[in-house]
């Protein structure tokens, strides 16, 4: 007998205009911008906070299983769990191609650092469960 596994899901929050897109398939893609309150939900760190970098230098997002989406913050809301085929990083670049940098104080050692300015790309597979609320209707499979 095979144990099923655990996923490692994600929780954000959308739009209804984009929840209505991914149940859809019309949009399969989501993209999050990588910032010092969403770091650690987003990138893999090592043990003293920084990211972890690929051979490219290219920070390495966590490689969640799904995303469960939820339509804002009210309890009662729609949601959808979504599986994640792959995730990456997308650095934002100004117009001479040049990464764009932003300073932030470290909270631990009050020292000014400076941060690349970048998102994670998570590339969107089939639905795994539809919560719509029977008042919503507005998705239309």
């Amino acid at each position: 007998m095979s144990e099923k596994k655990e996923l490692k899901v994600l929780n954000l929050i959308l739009k209804q205009k984009y929840f209505d897109a991914i149940a859809r398939g019309q949009k399969v893609q989501e993209f999050r911008e990588v910032k010092p309150t969403t770091i650690k939900k987003l990138l893999q760190l090592d043990k003293d906070g920084y990211e972890v970098v690929d051979e490219a230098g290219n920070a390495q997002p966590i490689q969640y299983d799904a995303i469960r989406f939820f339509v804002g913050y009210n309890q009662d809301r729609d949601s959808m769990l979504v599986e994640v085929t792959g995730a990456y990083c997308e650095i934002f670049v100004d117009e001479n191609d040049k990464p764009i940098e932003y300073s932030v104080t470290n909270p631990t050692t009050g020292k000014e650092e400076y941060c690349v300015a970048e998102q994670v790309v998570y590339n969107l597979g089939k639905i795994l469960e539809l919560n719509v609320k029977a008042e919503t209707k507005h998705v239309k499979q």
